[in-house]
């Protein structure tokens, strides 16, 4: 089954008095559950535009004034742990998460942790581009603590909020090309989460040397063949220093590996209700079905057949 194409929603398809529940009912299927509190004293409207490629979803949104809060009880009932990337494009937008606090202004970015509470308050009309990225893709999975982390619009945070804008049209015109273009997104993505978390790249190589080690795991984890002699070889380390940098990270290279495989397995279980379980350990790069099932369970606590009927296929 392939991904859903561009799917539109807007407050106008609906009577006025049903635009707000149906705008919240939109806004929690499309990011995650939140409480939706519009401006009083202004007619609501909104409008959303989504697409996801590879897992990732994208969300052109314009919309009025409102306060938006994900609460505990929110995080309680829906407990997606995802990294939600902001990239201000029009009005202005204070979000608070964690005691951080950062204001948004066109053409900035900031960063907000799924499964913490948050608030985002809009005093005007506003557009936004809202990227949902699943952390298990992503190298630098915590934030540390500064979950709201604007990044200067006149520095790199404009390249990478400008990569992003450009990869959401591109996806509309030419998804081939924007598929091949999406680890770049992802790798700019843990870049900047790296700036957030205090490394200063240039001249940290051992966070250098891990970003290699994630980035070619993920491009080649279906790879049967994938060990540390492939890996070290290719980003041109010894042994010793890929597992030395790895170490610093918390995460072995075959626990790396295990993670991004299994990562890969869910999305294709919860999209092709057809495949058997042993074409996909192949599609995945275990070594069979055995060695799929063992994985799987370490890292999600079930197993792939109860994680595909918990997706809704039988």
């Amino acid at each position: 089954m392939s991904e859903p194409a561009h799917m539109q929603w807007s407050s106008a398809a609906v009577e006025g008095s049903d635009a707000l529940s149906y705008w919240v009912d939109v806004v929690c299927d499309t990011f995650v559950g939140v409480a939706v509190r519009p401006d009083p004293d202004a007619v609501f409207e909104g409008r959303i535009e989504t697409s996801v490629l590879d897992g990732v979803a994208f969300a052109s949104l314009t919309a009025g004034p409102q306060e938006v809060a994900r609460t505990r009880r929110f995080i309680a009932r829906d407990d997606q742990d995802v990294l939600l990337v902001n990239v201000q494009l029009r009005g202005r937008a204070r979000m608070e998460q964690n005691r951080r606090v950062a204001v948004l202004t066109p053409g900035t970015m900031a960063f907000l942790d799924s499964s913490r509470p948050y608030v985002l308050d809009f005093a005007d009309d506003f557009s936004q581009l809202v990227l949902k990225v699943p952390k298990a893709r992503l190298s630098h999975r915590s934030l540390n603590g500064a979950t709201a982390v604007e990044l200067d619009a006149s520095g790199p945070g404009e390249v990478i909020a400008d990569f992003l804008l450009g990869l959401d049209r591109l996806h509309g015109t030419d998804p081939r090309a924007a598929m091949a273009l999406l680890p770049h997104a992802v790798d700019l993505l843990d870049t900047a989460l790296a700036w957030t978390a205090g490394a200063v790249l240039p001249q940290a190589s051992s966070a250098l040397t891990s970003q290699r080690v994630h980035r070619f795991v993920r491009r080649n984890l279906t790879d049967p063949d994938l060990d540390a002699a492939a890996v070290a070889v290719a980003c041109r380390v010894s042994r010793r220093t890929m597992y030395r940098a790895l170490a610093d990270d918390g995460e072995s290279l075959t626990a790396l590996i295990r993670r991004l495989r299994v990562a890969h397995a869910q999305r294709l279980l919860s999209t092709n209700s057809e495949q058997t379980l042993s074409a996909l350990a192949s599609a995945c790069g275990f070594g069979g079905e055995a060695q799929l099932h063992r994985a799987f369970k370490a890292v999600t606590g079930i197993t792939p057949g109860m994680y595909r009927a918990q997706c809704g296929h039988r």
